[in-house]
C-alpha cells in the first residue's frame, strides 16, 4: 500500500510503500478515505512534540475517516463495509492515518453518521474528544453556566462553543474582529482581544464576576489571563495547552480550580481507549442532529499534494481543518 513517510525532521514527506497490515484479534482493517491534519502533526514533523512519542521515520497522520474491509474474530461492533472515524494513528509509535489502509482497536473507532461527508468526519476527532474532555469530563458544564473559550476560531475552540452551546452554556469567545461572525454563528459573543484587556472583558460580559468556566486552547499569557476571569470560588479554568511556567496566586486567591487536558494518553498508554470510542458516538449523535459542524479549508489535497497541505498549516493560511483525500 502506498504511505507517506517523514523521514527526517523539519523534512519535506516522501511517499512510500509498505504492506497493508492485518488485524489482529480486536482490530478492524480500514480503507482510509480522508485524513484530517492537526496542528500537532505539524509539531511531530519539525520533532517539536517528544511528548507524542513518534520516532521517525515514521508514517504521520492521527485522525481519519474510511470503510472496515476487515475485521478480527473478536469484533463483534463492526463489519466490512461499515463507514468509520477516529482518532488512531501516529501517536505512541502507531502507523499514521496517511496510507491507504490501518488497522484499529475496535473500541477506538466509532460509526460515522450518514449525514455526513468522509472530509467531515475526518476533521472531527482529536478536535471534538479534546472540548469534550475539557467542558464535559473536566467542568461538567451545566445549562446556564457562562463559558469563556479562548480562541474560538480555532479547530478546538469552534467544536467547544458548539458543545457548550448544545449544553445550554451561555459562550463567549476571545477573537479577533475578522472572525466575529463565525464565532456569532457557532453560538457565542465575540470578545475583541486586541482591544480588551482581561480586566476590562470580565467587567463588561459579567459585571467583574468572572465566568463560571474558562477554556484556554491557546496556551502562554492566555493562560495567566484565563486564572484571573473565573468566578471566585466555584471559577474552573481548563487548558489544552498548560506546558509552561505559570503563577497560579491569581487562581489560589479566587479559590478557583486548574485542571489539564491531555488527549493523548490513551494512545501513548493503551488505558481508557474504550472512552474516546464512547466520546466519538458522542460526536456522531452531536453531528447528526446538526448541533456541531465543523469548518474546513475549502480545498482538498490528495496524498501527493500532503506537502503542500502541510505549508498551509506552517504558514497560518488555512480557513479551516486541511483535508487529504485518499481514494
Amino acid at each position: 500500500m502506498k504511505v507517506l513517510i517523514a523521514k527526517e525532521q523539519g523534512k519535506p514527506f516522501i511517499m512510500g510503500e509498505t504492506d497493508k497490515p492485518q488485524p489482529a484479534d480486536h482490530q478492524v482493517l480500514i480503507k482510509i478515505k480522508s485524513v484530517g491534519l492537526n496542528p500537532l502533526d505539524l509539531k511531530i514533523k519539525n520533532g517539536k512534540a517528544a511528548h507524542a512519542k513518534v520516532i521517525l521515520p515514521a508514517v504521520p497522520g492521527i485522525d481519519m475517516s474510511g470503510i472496515v474491509v476487515e475485521t478480527g474474530k473478536d469484533v463483534h461492533d463492526f463489519k466490512p463495509g461499515d463507514e468509520v472515524f477516529g482518532m488512531i494513528g501516529s501517536i505512541g509509535g502507531h502507523q499514521g492515518t496517511l496510507a491507504e489502509y490501518i488497522t484499529a482497536d475496535a473500541d477506538h473507532i466509532s460509526l460515522k453518521p450518514e449525514n455526513v461527508s468522509f472530509q467531515e468526519a475526518a476533521a472531527i476527532p482529536l478536535l471534538f474528544i479534546t472540548a469534550w474532555e475539557a467542558l464535559v469530563d473536566q467542568i461538567n458544564i451545566q445549562t446556564g453556566q457562562t463559558v469563556l473559550i479562548h480562541g474560538g476560531s480555532g479547530g478546538v475552540g469552534h467544536i467547544a462553543i458548539q458543545i457548550a452551546a448544545a449544553k445550554g452554556a451561555k459562550v463567549f469567545s476571545t477573537v479577533s474582529p475578522d472572525h466575529s461572525e463565525l464565532i456569532q454563528n457557532y453560538g457565542a459573543e465575540p470578545i475583541d482581544y486586541t482591544t480588551l484587556s482581561a480586566v476590562q472583558y470580565v467587567q463588561k460580559y459579567t459585571d467583574g464576576k468572572g465566568f463560571d468556566a474558562v477554556i484556554d486552547t491557546v496556551g502562554s499569557s492566555v493562560l495567566d489571563d484565563s486564572f484571573s476571569a473565573v468566578k471566585q470560588y466555584t471559577g474552573h479554568v481548563v487548558s489544552i495547552l498548560g506546558w509552561g511556567s505559570h503563577s497560579l496566586a491569581p487562581l489560589s486567591f479566587r479559590n478557583a480550580k486548574y485542571s489539564g487536558v491531555f488527549t493523548l494518553y490513551p494512545m501513548l498508554s493503551g488505558e481508557r481507549k474504550k472512552y474516546h470510542g464512547d466520546i466519538l458516538k458522542e460526536a456522531s449523535r452531536h453531528l447528526e442532529n446538526g448541533k456541531v459542524k465543523v469548518r474546513l479549508h475549502p480545498q482538498y489535497y490528495s496524498l501527493e499534494q500532503a506537502n503542500e497541505a502541510f505549508a498551509l498549516l506552517e504558514n497560518r493560511k488555512a480557513a479551516g481543518k486541511v483535508i487529504i483525500n485518499i481514494f
